[in-house]
């Protein structure tokens, strides 16, 4: 509980003014840290929670800040995004900072979200993922003097401030598991490598399939879209060929949902003459048959360390370049990922067959 009616106890309690009490909360320059202790104790005892509109427009700042919705993809990320927000809320509620989320419907709009923030500074840092490679965002955010944190890296991070998951160290795991269970001819739906984040899979994908001895370069790779219907067309590529594969590295879980709906169409079984692997470790993973095995990357902890990195910027505690974290992907085993079954090799033809006539040519 806040108001005048508390600050005029702590204020009788420590023989202080309401002014001084009102000034030591709300941090100001002018109050000694030994006053400010002492406030702080008083209103803690007395169960104070203050007016936050009202801190606010003394300090002269939102203490809110933006995530900014990946404008792709949007819908194929939508269990991802929500743990991630939610990380973020709980977070800043324990600050009583705010969180608000920016929609974006494509690159130019978003730009021009940013131009509005730096004109009203009604936000006062953002969260952006999603990245580039070669993200031309971080040099307009940086040129507007707008503190922000990514959600993964791109080729321009040295000195930003950044979370992200190891993507290439998981994919090698991922590959080297595979390779354990017996797989040698192991495929990999990519995603389009403008994504940093689809570079770095696909990079460790070829680290795993060399570190096995096995050819990189005779391992066979499609690329795709975010999608489930992206999946799906690729792995019917993959099946159409002369030798397909036993195991998959698929980029997302979202891609192999839906290469696994390809391998039931040409009369196979997910996780038994075709084993494939995911990677976000999302609920609905859990819940499909056979469950998706996957590699699961931190979703609300991963909230919680952006808005804990964001709020020490904006607050000027730390410099970008000190806020750069990489955190571990880690196997999660269920269904899909099993040793190779011997009579695959005699099913091919029919495969192949069964795949062309689903496909019509593959244009899907």
């Amino acid at each position: 509980m806040g108001g005048p009616t508390r600050l005029k106890v702590i204020a009788e309690r420590l023989n202080l003014s309401q002014s001084t009490v009102s000034r030591a909360l709300n941090d100001y320059q002018d109050i000694s840290d030994k006053t400010k202790q002492l406030v702080r104790k008083a209103a803690d005892e007395l169960g104070y929670q203050p007016n936050m509109h009202a801190r606010r427009l003394a300090l002269g700042k939102s203490e809110t800040l933006g995530y900014v919705m990946p404008w792709q993809d949007r819908q194929a990320s939508e269990s991802f995004l929500s743990e991630l927000m939610a990380g973020m809320a709980r977070a800043l509620a324990a600050y009583g900072w705010d969180l608000t989320v920016l929609v974006p419907h494509s690159f130019d709009e978003e730009l021009e979200m940013f131009q509005r923030i730096a004109r009203t500074r009604h936000i006062s840092g953002l969260v952006v993922s999603r990245t580039y490679s070669d993200d031309r965002r971080f040099q307009v955010l940086r040129d507007l003097q707008i503190p922000f944190v990514s959600h993964g890296r791109s080729n321009d991070s040295n000195a930003t401030a950044w979370l992200d998951v190891d993507n290439e160290l998981a994919f090698a795991e991922m590959t080297a598991h595979l390779v354990g269970l017996g797989h040698r001819r192991i495929a990999h739906i990519a995603g389009p490598e403008v994504y940093n984040f689809a570079r770095q899979r696909s990079d460790g994908w070829r680290r795993g399939i060399g570190e096995a001895g096995l050819d990189p370069l005779s391992a066979p790779l499609e690329m795709t879209d975010l999608s489930f219907e992206g999946g799906k067309a690729a792995m019917r590529r993959l099946l159409a060929l002369d030798v397909p594969p036993t195991a998959v590295c698929c980029v997302s879980d979202v891609v192999a949902i839906g290469a696994m709906q390809a391998v039931r169409e040409a009369g196979l079984v997910p996780g038994r003459e075709i084993s494939l692997v995911g990677y976000d470790g999302l609920e609905i993973g859990a819940w499909i048959e056979p469950p998706l095995t996957t590699m699961r990357q931190p979703q609300q902890s991963a909230g919680r360390r952006l808005a804990e990195m964001l709020i020490s910027l904006v607050e000027g505690r730390t410099q970008p370049s000190d806020n750069q974290e990489l955190v571990r992907a880690s196997l999660v085993r269920r269904g899909t990922a099993n040793p190779p079954v011997t009579d695959w090799p005699e099913s091919r033809q029919a495969v192949r067959q069964t795949t062309r006539a689903n496909s019509g040519g593959f244009d899907s």
